[in-house]
């Protein structure tokens, strides 16, 4: 796809600028002429095909808070996309993604801008590994993380995201299960449930390259640092982490410290230290993708982000002109075999209705 040069005009500025009042913080000035064009030209086209913009938290801060209608992380989006009464979905994130849209609403149209945004996790396992273990281990359900193709969650039991993983492998009941495909977050399951799990060894090449030691270097010399990781980081990060959440997680979390409420960080000083950092400039390490601290500093500008960045190549696929030129032609449409989707939207279901029962 070509990309097309708009211009920025007196009637584009008059139409965004409510816009860049909000997004101003987290948007320099000097880029607004480059981006309000295709922000104008995208909401009207929104309104024109009755389409919605789901966008994942490691967008770009100009997809994010500019044309996006739904943000939030893989369970976030899969429920919002449920819901939606859209006529048409663009998934602002990877194909997987786009796939579990697709999967909770079939006869709607999901569109994806890039379809070389994909997923090295995602990528680590196919549905005929899944059926070699599940051969293998025949009596033991398999947990598949949302992370995959619509192929792998075809063979699966149940799908999960790291902000529910742990609590549906405790509701199965099942006193082992086979946890699929991140190894790092099959390993914080199993530190903290008495399910013995089994692993498969994909890695996310994001969340793989922290290390403990990353996370040391940035504490000398500011012990008040609070450190937020995703379960996909290495055992080392997590045993280093003040929290350990997925992507939505995170966001409450420092919406916590922001509040001046900080949740009891482990590493983060005193009490005392703790309550006039959060209410002065709290200082927060997330360790995960880029974007993810740009989006969240965008809600909270009085916290104060240390930025270790790591960049995920396939979100970042995903831009502005791109999602213009996906709702222009109508590409590119995600489509799933129906014997296939028949059985991944099964795992993905249940996956919903464990996330909607209330926890004890």
């Amino acid at each position: 796809m070509g990309v097309i040069d708009l211009p920025y005009t007196e009637s584009i500025a008059a139409e965004t600028d409510p816009i860049f009042e909000r997004v101003q913080h987290v948007i320099p000035r000097v880029e607004w002429p480059v981006h309000a064009p295709y922000v104008a030209a995208i909401n009207r086209l929104k309104r024109e095909r009755n389409a919605v913009i789901l966008a994942h938290n490691y967008q770009v801060p100009e997809i994010f808070y500019t044309v996006a209608d739904i943000v939030g992380d893989s369970l976030a989006l899969a429920m919002k996309a449920a819901e939606t009464t859209a006529d048409v979905i663009v998934l602002s994130g990877v194909h997987f993604m786009a796939e579990t849209a697709k999967l909770v609403n079939p006869g709607k149209t999901v569109l994806v801008p890039d379809l070389q945004a994909g997923c090295s996790l995602a990528e680590s396992i196919t549905g005929g590994d899944v059926r070699l273990l599940r051969e293998k281990y025949p009596d033991t359900p398999i947990v598949t993380y949302v992370n995959t193709s619509a192929e792998v969650k075809a063979e699966s039991d149940v799908c999960v995201t790291s902000g529910n993983a742990l609590q549906i492998v405790e509701a199965l009941g099942a006193p082992r299960v086979i946890f699929l495909p991140d190894e790092y977050l099959a390993k914080w399951v199993a530190s903290k449930t008495g399910v013995e799990i089994i692993a498969w060894k994909g890695h996310c090449e994001v969340h793989e390259r922290f290390s403990g030691a990353d996370i040391r270097k940035f504490r000398e010399g500011d012990p008040a640092l609070i450190v937020l990781a995703h379960p996909e980081c290495p055992p080392d990060v997590l045993a280093e982490a003040d929290y350990v959440g997925s992507t939505q997680g995170m966001t409450e979390y420092v919406g916590r410290i922001a509040s001046g409420s900080p949740p009891g960080a482990r590493r983060a000083g005193s009490e005392a230290q703790r309550q006039s950092s959060a209410r002065s400039a709290a200082r927060i390490l997330m360790m995960t993708e880029c974007s993810m601290a740009d989006n969240v500093s965008g809600r909270y500008p009085n916290v104060e982000f240390v930025r270790p960045c790591n960049l995920c190549p396939h979100m970042k696929r995903n831009t502005l002109p791109k999602v213009l030129h996906s709702l222009q032609a109508m590409e590119y449409e995600v489509t799933i075999a129906p014997e296939v989707a028949e059985r991944a939207r099964r795992a993905v279901d249940r996956m919903l209705e464990y996330s909607r029962q209330p926890r004890d």
